[in-house]
């Protein structure tokens, strides 16, 4: 038998998730130049790009620009793509292990972690990833609804992704008709009767998660006042210390944004957003449905670690209203037949290579990349070092890989399995539609948000475009 990575025995690998880490370790593999390598990325929606189309949020476009990079990567001929073809449902573990040497695992963190405090379970209480599949039209979340007839709301959490609910909120319709938000909630927000958004960090200015850019972009919002109270504002003495010896340049300008919005005085917008500090929710109160928040004071200390953590103290403060949403962290959902760590929240692994919680042996030809792997943590340009990594160690291993497997094309079989799978070439045919529909409504994109419609409107391209 030839050696594998040759032209006789080219070195197959299955990439499970179309997100930018699936994207970045099928690049650094197609990039060695003494081994053939041949890929095929799953993801079980129709549309690739993970987060990048379905997170990222609608007013940033420059962010989402980063899959022009993924379109070139996808044009390599030992590139394929299967969307519409859901591992567990239309193509089993033991398919994958039989017709690749390699499988890496690249399906991202999906859920969102709960509170944890009485109440979480009223109406008006959302997961923040609910809200922004929602406003993405992503098809797990276009049908929810939210009850945007409410004048006040909270978004728990400050890393961007809270910075993203809040900001969404708080547009206009003049700014939001400029993006690619799903066209149902374009109107639901133009309807609107939010008009006050507060955002909970449980720790202080200096320890937030958000970026530079998200907060600036809150003093840029046309419909929404910025309100930051000078005593949030103001660093505690371990927060000073810990800033002045060895604070990043993010946290310092984070923090002398922040004292530049409580040294603003509100110039009476329609809304408003409230940004707090060292405060954590204690119990949502409502009887059906959620009509008010009940918040707890926290003070910093000194963690074992050397860390400041939050600390409750005895004073609380119940605040009206009546949508709240959640965003202290994600964490994934287990594959069928492949390890999991629960309580972490991602694939047990060892550098990328995915290992048996029991034995903690690595299991041969599997590995992970991107949120799985590490957690929910970085912004979309840290998954690239992060994946390269795992390829690095996946190249690494090839010298040990002695399983010989089916070398019949398995588009046969998902053929038979899932007849509307979806090719790269068909999603550059249903991203056109999408463009020329936007075009015609002054807007860059109308998205799709239901499977069926994204399959119908492929199957009618392809008769307009019988060369694609």
């Amino acid at each position: 038998m030839s050696q594998l990575g040759t032209v006789e025995q080219p070195l197959r690998v299955a990439i499970i998730g179309s997100g930018p880490s699936g994207f970045y370790a099928a690049e650094h593999l197609l990039k060695q130049s003494n081994l053939v390598i041949f890929i095929d990325m799953y993801d079980r929606l129709p549309t690739p790009y993970g987060l990048v189309r379905g997170g990222v949020a609608p007013d940033h476009d420059k962010i989402k620009s980063v899959s022009k990079v993924y379109d070139r990567i996808a044009a390599n001929p030992r590139f394929r793509f299967f969307g519409n073809v859901e591992i567990g449902k239309h193509i089993t573990h033991d398919d994958l292990k039989a017709y690749y040497h390699q499988i890496v695992y690249a399906v991202g963190a999906q859920t969102d972690r709960r509170l944890g405090v009485p109440g979480e379970d009223l109406i008006g209480s959302h997961a923040a990833t609910e809200f922004v599949g929602w406003y993405n039209a992503h098809p797990d979340y276009r049908d929810l609804q939210f009850d945007l007839s409410q004048e006040r709301a909270v978004v728990i959490g400050n890393g961007n992704v809270a910075m993203d609910v809040a900001r969404i909120l708080a547009s206009g319709y003049d700014e939001l008709r400029k993006t690619d938000i799903a066209d149902y909630a374009l109107e639901a927000l133009r309807n609107s009767k939010v008009k006050e958004i507060y955002m909970l960090g449980r720790r202080g200015p200096a320890q937030a998660a958000f970026t530079n850019p998200e907060l600036k972009e809150f003093g840029a919002l046309e419909e929404a006042d910025i309100v930051v109270n000078v005593e949030d504002a103001t660093l505690d003495p371990l927060s000073q210390s810990d800033l002045d010896t060895n604070g990043d340049a993010d946290s310092r300008k984070n923090v002398e944004l922040l004292q530049k919005y409580a040294q603003q005085q509100p110039v009476g917008k329609p809304k408003r957003i409230t940004m707090r500090f060292l405060v954590s929710p204690a119990e949502l109160i409502g009887t059906e449905r959620v009509e008010a928040i009940k918040i707890v004071k926290n003070v910093l200390e000194r963690g074992s670690d050397g860390s400041l953590k939050a600390k409750a103290t005895d004073q609380t403060e119940i605040l009206p209203v009546g949508l709240v949403f959640r965003s202290i962290g994600y964490k994934g959902v287990p594959l069928a037949g492949v390890p999991f760590d629960a309580k972490a929240g991602v694939i047990p692994n060892q550098a990328g290579r995915v290992i048996d919680p029991q034995t903690q042996q690595t299991l041969t030809g599997e590995y992970v990349v991107g949120w799985i792997k590490r957690g929910p943590s970085g912004i979309i340009g840290t998954n690239k070092p992060d994946s390269v990594a795992t390829a690095n160690a996946m190249l690494e291993d090839v010298p040990t890989l002695t399983a010989t497997v089916n070398t019949a094309d398995i588009e046969a079989l998902i053929k038979q399995r899932q007849p509307d799978y979806v090719t790269f070439a068909d999603w550059q045919l249903l991203d056109q539609v999408e463009v020329n529909n936007g075009q015609a409504e002054g807007r860059p994109r109308i998205k799709f948000s239901r499977i069926e419609d994204m399959i119908a409107a492929i199957k009618t391209a392809r008769v307009s475009n019988p060369t694609s």
